[in-house]
């Protein structure tokens, strides 16, 4: 099935095939999306957008260009011509994400071209990525945040395992803790009975924060069923072989119980 400026679509179940006027592009086009493939293991529905934005790319600097499109031509480009494309994308209403992708796949095929010895363009380094919004995260209620912290001792494998995770939660939301500050937390910070707590924020700088009891019943909790000795100076939070949490692993037990929940 032939395609714009001289391309055709083969087998489709072959993300790496492509036919162009210039046999030596469409062979550096190939042998790229094959190391996606092969090298990179990139999923398939990825390959496919990688595709569609490097041959949406193309086809614009076919048309803009005229004439056939060939690895020489794309060595000649320029940064205006980059640009053009960008504005071009803009123009098509899509959103700043889409356009940073867009030219993130770019700069990866030419990158892969440099270090191949495939083509090279330097005037691509020169393209800054769209600024992107920055989206506020948005406060779970109270009463979704009780379903997170009960959904998240459930839904775990272990029982003293669930107790961490609800006393994790729970110290993060009523005490307004980041991850990195709860999982630098010691035995010791829970070792007396004090209302209060010193956290270690950014920078080394240091902050009192309220304990509630809810809080600290729930840590009460997970210390008594948890399998490993809690040294005074050694993390609070252990993972299920006994060193400390990691902030990926408790990231994604939050995923999880988000996910059990329908939030956002």
């Amino acid at each position: 099935m032939a395609g714009p400026f001289g391309i055709k679509s083969t087998d489709p179940a072959k993300s790496h095939a492509f036919i162009f006027e210039d046999a030596r592009l469409a062979a550096v086009l190939s042998d790229w999306v094959r190391w996606l493939e092969d090298e990179r293991r990139v999923a398939a529905h990825t390959i496919d957008g990688y595709r569609h934005d490097i041959l949406e790319f193309l086809t614009f600097i076919q048309h803009h260009q005229g004439g056939v499109l060939t690895s020489e031509s794309l060595e000649s480009l320029r940064p205006a011509e980059f640009r053009a494309w960008l504005a071009k994308r803009a123009g098509d209403g899509l959103k700043r994400t889409s356009i940073a992708r867009a030219l993130s796949v770019v700069r990866n095929f030419f990158r892969w071209c440099e270090r191949n010895n495939r083509l090279t363009n330097q005037a691509i380094l020169s393209i800054r990525t769209p600024r992107l919004p920055h989206a506020v995260p948005r406060p779970l209620s109270p009463d979704d945040a009780i379903a997170v912290i009960e959904t998240a001792q459930k839904i775990a494998d272990d029982s003293w395992v669930g107790l961490r995770d609800a006393a994790l939660f729970t110290l993060l939301y009523g005490c307004g803790l980041r991850i990195s500050e709860a999982l630098a937390l010691t035995p010791g910070h829970f070792g007396g009975t004090s209302d209060s707590l010193i956290v270690n924020g950014k920078g080394g700088k240091q902050r009192m924060v309220p304990v509630l009891l809810v809080v600290r019943e729930a840590v009460v909790a997970y210390v008594k069923a948890c399998p490993f000795m809690l040294v005074v100076g050694q993390a609070l939070f252990r993972g299920v072989r006994g060193g400390p949490l990691n902030p990926g692993v408790a990231q994604a037990r939050m995923r999880l119980a988000r996910g059990q929940l329908g939030l956002p």
